[in-house]
């Protein structure tokens, strides 16, 4: 899979947990941070990790979303928290 395809697939896959949160647990569970803006950064990062490379060996963008949803501080870069 192409590097451009990942990011499409990533992209859909933040899209469609994005349309499913519950936005009273969200607040509860990420310091006031709103979804859409989480989203937004962690699908920055991960972009960018993919255009990296990081994300070469995985087969489409699903498993790069549970990979990152398992260990941010393994895969991203930049995560801090």
């Amino acid at each position: 899979m192409t590097r451009d395809q990942l990011i499409a697939g990533v992209k859909d896959e933040y899209a469609r947990l994005l349309a499913s949160e519950d936005q009273q647990h969200f607040h509860q569970t990420t310091q006031g941070v709103t979804p859409q803006k989480y989203y937004e950064n962690l699908l920055d990062m991960v972009t960018g990790e993919i255009e990296r490379g990081t994300f070469d060996n995985f087969q489409n963008g699903n498993s790069i979303v549970e990979a990152v949803a398992n260990d941010k501080h393994k895969w991203l870069s930049g995560w801090e928290k």
